[in-house]
């Protein structure tokens, strides 16, 4: 039977990215897209959602628009990172403007509702800032039982941040609704101990720009993170972050360790930064599965084998 799959999504490249995949997997059954700000504002996350549901013709997947801004902090998005309003110029040149529009309720309304819809077929993937799960564990304290699995896409384990030293973007940008959700959902938190790792080739890359739409477009968002992972990292190829969380839903490809886990909400320099327990010294039940391996050769294969099938 097909995994139940909810994306809640700011997108954003690698939001994009993990949208087609799951889209493409033939195991996995997507129930619906919901935005959050981040990535870029609310607006534009909704648009891109559409636009790309629209690229590869699955504007029947269902589109609930969310939270506008954070909990309590002022809004601060990453388009020096994913490109104006999202993405960048060149794929929004090549989207096409969507011919559906966001469903009437609200994205935290649309997540309990499938929740008590499916149950513990459903799995809920975050892969932007935990905004709206956190107001939907408000509505519903029960949703974590309900659902089979809750993903967490951010946090720092054992690296650092990829916005402060110690915070990564996800949980930065709305660490109260981080801090929230890690305290009471028992997440499968995927930060950047193994995001940061992976990569699809520019080899590959390259290939699927030669290949007609909607593989050209797709390849132009990998291809748009290149220049920045071979500065940073070193390595040759295109980032998909996202992508990792809806590859360990496909291929279980991450390995994940019980853990106590706190997010930092003062507001100071350390604001978001995940504090992982990890040799138990605060004595605490773990509330956490935290991702601190992953399968470098499987994650690449199922991302382009996915892909692939959306020619």
């Amino acid at each position: 039977m097909s995994t139940k799959l909810l994306l809640d999504v700011d997108p954003g490249n690698d939001d994009a990215i993990a949208t087609f995949v799951a889209l493409a997997n033939e195991d996995v059954d997507v129930v619906g897209l919901t935005t959050v700000m981040g990535n870029t504002t609310l607006e534009n996350a909704t648009h891109n959602a559409l636009s790309l549901l629209e690229l590869v013709d699955r504007a029947d997947v269902p589109v609930a628009a969310g939270a506008a801004r954070p909990l309590s902090d002022d809004l601060e998005t990453a388009e020096h990172v994913h490109g104006p309003g999202g993405l960048p110029e060149d794929v929004r040149a090549e989207l096409p403007e969507p011919t559906a529009e966001p469903i009437d309720a609200h994205a935290v309304e649309f997540i309990v509702e499938q929740a008590r819809e499916h149950g513990e077929d459903l799995t809920i993937a975050a892969v932007g800032p935990s905004t709206n799960l956190a107001l939907a564990i408000a509505l519903e304290p029960e949703l974590p039982d309900l659902v089979g699995n809750i993903f967490l896409m951010g946090g720092a384990m054992k690296t650092t941040g990829n916005v402060t030293p110690q915070a990564s973007f996800n949980f930065y940008v709305d660490a109260p609704a981080a801090s929230r959700v890690v305290q009471e959902a028992n997440p499968k938190i995927v930060g950047l101990d193994v995001t940061e790792h992976v990569y699809v080739g520019t080899d590959e890359i390259e290939r699927l720009l030669d290949e007609p739409a909607p593989l050209s477009t797709i390849a132009k968002i990998l291809a748009f993170s290149v220049d920045e992972v071979k500065s940073k990292f070193g390595h040759d190829g295109g980032l998909a972050s996202d992508a990792v969380v809806v590859s360990d839903v496909i291929g279980g490809l991450l390995t994940f360790e019980a853990a106590y886990v706190e997010i930092d909400t003062t507001g100071g320099p350390s604001n978001g930064a995940t504090i992982y327990d990890e040799h138990g010294v605060l004595g605490r039940e773990p509330n956490a599965r935290v991702a601190l391996e992953i399968d470098h050769d499987a994650y690449p294969e199922i991302v382009l084998e996915n892909l692939e099938k959306l020619a």
